[in-house]
């Protein structure tokens, strides 16, 4: 089954009920979708207790320069690894761009550049990210669980993290609050 649209620089909002407790109200950039599988960063939730600065001093970079934001769940597949999601003003040497909407990298470089203030001028750290098989986040779409809306980078970067599972709704018309779980009967 090929999908009629590939989902790169999308938003994947989870619906309500969605059945794995990894994604409620999850809210996933899609960074890569295609006949291989897909791949996203996750957006709306972080990890308790981790700051930036905690992850910056494990490469022994300073952190003084920077905020001590905090780290994104990225996605329950390869937890320790770490990504960075950024604007398009900057790129290194594993730097992918997402639809002219926004980038990924995973290298140490652009850690390195964030901490001496020359990196990308939006950002934010995830640890881990969510991931399909071949034609898995197709047949998701097809039933309950998956909302995409467009990926508009306001939602990652001028967005607080507790409100853009409900922003990405309301960009496309829908109240998150009058959401159901289940369904009706007839």
């Amino acid at each position: 089954m090929e999908p009629s649209v590939y989902l790169t620089g999308q938003i994947l909002l989870a619906m309500p009920g969605i059945g794995d407790p990894r994604f409620e109200r999850a809210v996933i950039a899609i960074c890569a979708h295609d006949t291989q599988g897909a791949m996203g960063i996750g957006v709306g939730a972080t990890i308790a207790g981790l700051g930036f600065h905690e992850l910056l001093a494990q490469f022994e970079l300073d952190p003084s320069g920077v905020p001590d934001v905090p780290v994104h769940f990225g996605g329950p597949v390869e937890p320790r690894r770490g990504f960075v999601l950024h604007s398009t003003d900057w790129g290194g040497q594993d730097t992918v761009d997402v639809a002219g909407k926004w980038a990924l990298s995973g290298s140490i470089d652009v850690l390195r550049a964030i901490a001496e203030g020359v990196g990308p001028s939006r950002w934010l750290v995830a640890l881990g990210y969510a991931g399909w098989g071949e034609d898995q986040l197709d047949e998701e779409l097809t039933r309950h669980g998956w909302l995409n809306v467009p990926g508009d980078p306001a939602i990652i970067y001028d967005t607080d993290v507790d409100l853009r599972w409900e922003r990405g709704f309301k960009a496309v018309g829908i109240d998150a609050r009058l959401l159901g779980v289940g369904g009706g009967t007839a």
